[in-house]
């Protein structure tokens, strides 16, 4: 349940239409729903603007399949990551409305058509380093859009080859939030974060040789950058990125 589900039942209260009791009903599993191996947080969408995203790294089949059922029993969208080919499969088997995007490793519940909304010109850029960079800039593309923001995209547009990032400067410049993701030495969002005036949401990946330390040293560069506006999450966090990237970006 979101703001505008919760409205549509109170207006439908006042007008007569609702009875009082069936509007309770409705209400019964707030603000959670216990589902024995998790409490589904069924009021977040109505705190946050977003429902509770389900991460199914870690989680069961069975886990993945229940939660993401459950959530879509009571939200018209619903969002899992880090969700593997075969759970994917398993969810779209039990839950209608799924797209599965597999170098996201994302999944998407929609149970309502997606409504055409008025293209205001503002939207997200995602830019990545290399290639094998891909997997966590699709991660954060895919949150911020299936949050509703316009995202788009210029991969493989590393510091080795500088004219590549200099070719996608107009687009660059017109975006309204940047998420640049980089492993190795993590350079790339230092370059940006110079180009631009507008936030720039670093994303060091796990992508590197030893001394990398499986990220470490881009995330630690990153943090150390001296470009202005540039704030860091986690490794390989590209949801972490795509949601804050969607707040600022709206």
């Amino acid at each position: 349940m979101d703001d505008n589900e919760l409205k549509k039942i109170l207006e439908a209260v006042r007008s007569g239409a609702v009875p009082v009791e069936e509007a309770i009903e409705q209400f019964r599993d707030l603000p959670y729903d216990d589902v024995g191996c998790a409490k589904l947080d069924l009021h977040r969408a109505i705190r946050k603007g977003f429902p509770e995203v389900v991460f199914c790294q870690g989680k069961t089949c069975e886990q993945s399949v229940e939660i993401v059922r459950r959530l879509a029993r009571h939200h018209a969208k619903v969002l899992a990551t880090r969700v593997a080919p075969d759970v994917a499969g398993r969810i779209a088997a039990a839950v209608e409305g799924c797209t599965y995007h597999e170098t996201a490793r994302v999944l998407v519940v929609e149970r309502l058509p997606k409504a055409e909304k008025p293209d205001n010109g503002k939207y997200v850029m995602v830019l990545c380093a290399g290639t094998a960079d891909i997997s966590v800039a699709e991660e954060a593309a895919v949150t911020a859009e299936a949050m509703g923001s316009r995202v788009e995209r210029s991969y493989d547009v590393g510091v080795a080859g500088l004219h590549r990032l200099l070719d996608q400067r107009e687009k660059i410049l017109k975006a309204n939030v940047l998420i640049v993701v980089a492993g190795m030495e993590g350079a790339l969002p230092s370059v940006v974060g110079g180009m631009v005036s507008c936030p720039v949401i670093a994303v060091p990946t796990s992508v590197g040789y030893g001394a990398s330390f499986g990220g470490l040293s881009a995330l630690l560069a990153m943090l150390n950058s001296c470009a202005a506006g540039v704030a860091v999450m986690n490794i390989d966090n590209g949801f972490g990125a795509g949601y804050f990237a969607h707040l600022v970006n709206k």
